[in-house]
């Protein structure tokens, strides 16, 4: 039998209603829903299960959202498999649900961070400055090629901002470099390139701000080493050292994630069963993308138990 993993999604999985089948399911879950509103002294649950989406698809809930779907999601799998993991890893903000799950974090402070770095990503850049893009079935060679050349043409910031497929890169900047790129990729032949609808540019040098935020917020949070081994988004590399991961979460901000190395990595490691925990079935998809001989299964809610004892 080969090796598990456990995946935490990040922003773009949210929608009205999300965590709400958790809720109903079990005490204990039920209980981060009430925490997480405590720690945020406001009805963050509210609006999750009910809306309006437009204040759900703020950053600065939707972040918090995620983490208490995912650890809620996690709670609900711990109390009716056994299954354990062999490594952890989260795209993006997910990174703090997976920290969190493997005992790095309590969960006040993940969702205290992620408070935090929602309303620091939207303070770091006005809206309207900055834009991404989806670069599809480009070659990643090409794709820093078009982006360098478009922030030296323009002397402006656009990078690659997720490297999520083969066929999927996310480029992120000034609004006018990225669309710059985008111009050029298709001169160069791109068939696809999307402007994404987003509220902020992440993963990119212009939300240095909001590193900075987190490095001092960061700072002061209690950290433990954890009990499972996290493939970080900044490097693919495996950790389990509480201060590699503190020093990690900063370099986040502002670096790409490497998604596609991330997971080639536990592939390479033995792991043939990845299971996405919290909302959405993005991860899955992109890890048929990456390598169709994997198995993974996402777990939203009770309604996905039997899919999961499947897999096992």
């Amino acid at each position: 039998m080969g090796k598990v993993a456990f995946l935490f999604p990040g922003q773009g999985s949210q929608a009205v209603g999300m965590g709400q089948a958790l809720h109903g399911a079990d005490a204990s879950c039920a209980a981060l829903f009430e925490e997480a509103n405590t720690v945020l002294g406001e009805d963050l649950r509210g609006l999750m299960f009910d809306g309006p989406e437009a204040d759900l698809t703020l950053t600065r809930n939707t972040q918090p959202a995620l983490v208490v779907t995912a650890m809620a999601a996690y709670t609900l799998l711990r109390q009716q498999s056994d299954l354990q993991a062999d490594f952890v890893a989260g795209h993006s903000l997910g990174e703090y649900a997976a920290i969190c799950a493997a005992g790095g974090l309590s969960f006040a402070d993940a969702i205290r961070l992620t408070r935090l770095r929602g309303d620091a990503m939207q303070k770091a850049v006005p809206v309207g400055v900055g834009a991404m893009a989806a670069m599809l079935n480009m070659e990643a060679a090409l794709v820093e090629e078009v982006c360098q050349a478009a922030s030296q043409a323009l002397g402006q910031v656009c990078v690659p901002a997720n490297y999520n497929t083969p066929a999927q890169i996310v480029i992120s900047g000034d609004k006018a470099a990225v669309e710059h790129a985008v111009a050029l990729a298709k001169e160069r032949g791109a068939k696809r390139c999307v402007m994404l609808s987003v509220s902020a540019p992440f993963h990119c040098p212009l939300m240095q701000p909001a590193a900075d935020a987190m490095a001092q917020a960061l700072a002061q949070t209690p950290m433990q080493d954890l009990s499972i081994p996290l493939v970080a988004n900044v490097n693919a590399g495996i950790t389990t050292d509480a201060e590699t991961v503190r020093q990690q979460l900063v370099a986040q901000v502002c670096g790409s994630v490497r998604w596609e190395a991330s997971i080639r990595a536990m592939i390479a490691q033995g792991v043939d069963r990845f299971v996405e925990i919290g909302t959405g079935k993005v991860l899955t998809g992109m890890l048929k993308r990456i390598d169709g001989s994997v198995r993974g299964v996402a777990v939203n809610g009770p309604e996905d138990m039997a899919a999961l004892a499947e897999l096992l």
